[in-house]
């Protein structure tokens, strides 16, 4: 259903498909994630703060705990010491990339405009 087709049906944006979406990837950070595990996964959490960089600990512990929530990110603890944690895509975010690809292609398209 397009978002004109909900136009009257529905009293939110929150009820659409769209704003599903947006509640899912809207965030500041949780495209940037996914852009980063699909470029490189599995990542570990050091790795992946490494490549945010302005990122902090918490707000990246609490943005994957949320993708995990989503379904969208695994979460792969090894039983060892020190810890080691490892996180990558599920099938669910996968199929989110050509939409994300789109994005890096509208930016490459307008950046200097």
């Amino acid at each position: 259903m397009s978002m004109a087709e909900y136009k009257g049906k529905v009293k939110h944006i929150q009820d659409t498909p769209f704003g599903y979406t947006i509640s899912v990837i809207g965030s500041k950070w949780k495209m940037v994630i996914i852009y980063l595990l699909a470029e490189n996964q599995p990542v570990r959490f050091n790795d992946l703060k490494r490549q945010i960089g302005t990122i902090t600990f918490k707000t990246l512990s609490s943005q994957l705990k949320e993708l995990e929530a989503d379904g969208l990110v695994r979460r792969k603890e090894y039983p060892q010491v020190p810890p080691k944690v490892e996180y990558s895509l599920t099938h669910k975010a996968e199929t989110l990339l050509p939409v994300l690809e789109q994005l890096c292609e509208w930016g490459v398209k307008n950046q200097n405009n």
